[in-house]
């Protein structure tokens, strides 16, 4: 079975490769692009760049969550799908170089507390500098990044070894190290949206912000992952592994994402609306007025409503056309609502001695488009280069013998 499962898997590089090379020829031009917009319009390319490279961290962070939750709950959906999650966890070096020109070119363009003249000004500010300083952001960026690196590695590793013996000890080695990594996850994964986000608007909070973008990240995994399994649940191998039921069960998990997204996203704003205090209130009145409440409201229609009620029915769950489609809206969605975190927060007129709050409305760069496409077009490439790198079935996992039985007979 094993060789016919590598046999399979490298009958469909061919088809990998076209993914890959269009991914890349996008890629390429979008960077082009944005190359043109760093000399052309330098302030607002590293606000379109935190757009995207926040959004884009969504996928290996999302894959690696899911990872280990697979290893640790089990479920044959995650053993359908596994080395889809584990690609896109391999991408995650990608997005820490990624993550360099803002953190050596782009702090003073984002985040106020760099300006030494504003915090003098600040109160609040100077009591949270012992956290928000650069060499500390520095810091813990790549620590972040060290410790997600490190599960991503420790988990591929032993999966390959997996797939190279019967023993069981690669089996229980992930299974022991994605129990307290799911909880280190959250915890890292929950400082780098204070890092990258929150503190754009410094003195706003809230606790629930960073699982709000735990969700999301979430979200965009369950669908990208959608995505490239249903073209593959057509061909060999994954024909008769990736099943009509895995796809809705993938449907399922991103209704549940759905849900989770908007019931905390409510949360937050009632309880900051009721508490109606001015560091956390403003942060909303911001975004519900000059043209950005429509996008609100598209979030709450189109992140929400309309997913919700065509996932919450199985007979829309059992279209696959159809979820491809909530799917691909749903990413796209999570670009908007990212939009919506970052870019009021930056609609301000800046000052000679530092910025001021000044709302000039919503407004919508080229340059907003155009790195998000640049940047996911070369992460696509990457993907699809390390997805042809393994059998697309992982083997010799004694939690699903029965599965491997059945495939063996599909075989």
């Amino acid at each position: 079975m094993n060789e016919s499962i590598t046999h399979q898997s490298t009958a469909l590089h061919p088809y990998l490769d076209n993914l890959q090379r269009y991914a890349l020829v996008v890629g390429l031009a979008g960077l082009a692009a944005t190359t043109v917009g760093y000399f052309t319009a330098e302030e607002q390319f590293f606000r379109s760049y935190l757009l995207a490279f926040t959004f884009w961290i969504g996928l290996p962070l999302g894959s690696l969550g899911i990872l280990m939750i697979h290893h640790v709950g089990g479920g044959t959906w995650g053993f359908s799908i596994r080395r889809l999650l584990e690609a896109g966890t391999r991408t995650l070096p990608l997005l820490f170089l990624l993550s360099l020109p803002i953190l050596f070119f782009g702090l003073h363009d984002l985040y106020e507390w760099t300006h030494q003249n504003v915090v003098q000004k600040d109160s609040i500010l100077q009591q949270k500098i012992p956290f928000l300083n650069e060499p500390f952001f520095i810091v813990r960026t790549v620590l972040y990044f060290a410790i997600w690196g490190l599960f991503a590695f420790l988990l591929n590793r032993w999966s390959l070894q997996q797939d190279q013996t019967t023993e069981t000890h690669p089996t229980h080695r992930m299974q022991i190290l994605s129990g307290p990594g799911i909880v280190i996850f959250f915890l890292t994964a929950t400082l780098a949206s204070i890092d990258w986000l929150m503190s754009l608007e410094p003195h706003w909070f809230s606790t629930i912000f960073g699982i709000i973008y735990i969700i999301g990240m979430g979200l965009m995994a369950w669908g990208f992952t959608f995505l490239v399994a249903v073209p593959l649940s057509r061909r060999e191998p994954l024909q008769g592994v990736i099943t009509e039921q895995h796809l809705r069960d993938l449907g399922t998990f991103m209704l549940a994402c759905v849900m989770l997204w908007a019931y905390t996203s409510f949360s937050q704003l009632l309880i900051i609306w009721s508490a109606n205090l001015p560091e956390e209130i403003t942060w909303y009145i911001t975004r519900l007025e000059g043209g950005w409440e429509y996008v609100g409201y598209g979030l709450l229609v189109f992140h929400f409503a309309v997913p919700f009620l065509f996932l919450i029915s199985s007979t829309m769950k059992s279209k696959t056309k159809l979820l491809g489609t909530i799917a691909a809206g749903l990413i796209f969605m999570r670009l908007v609502d990212l939009y919506w975190i970052t870019a009021p927060a930056f609609t301000k007129v800046h000052a000679e001695k530092g910025p001021s709050f000044h709302s000039t409305g919503i407004t919508l760069h080229w340059l907003d488009l155009a790195i998000p496409i640049g940047i996911g077009g070369i992460v696509l490439a990457l993907f699809f280069a390390q997805l042809k790198k393994r059998a697309l079935i992982a083997q010799n996992d004694p939690r699903f013998a029965d599965f491997y039985s059945g495939e063996s007979n599909h075989g």
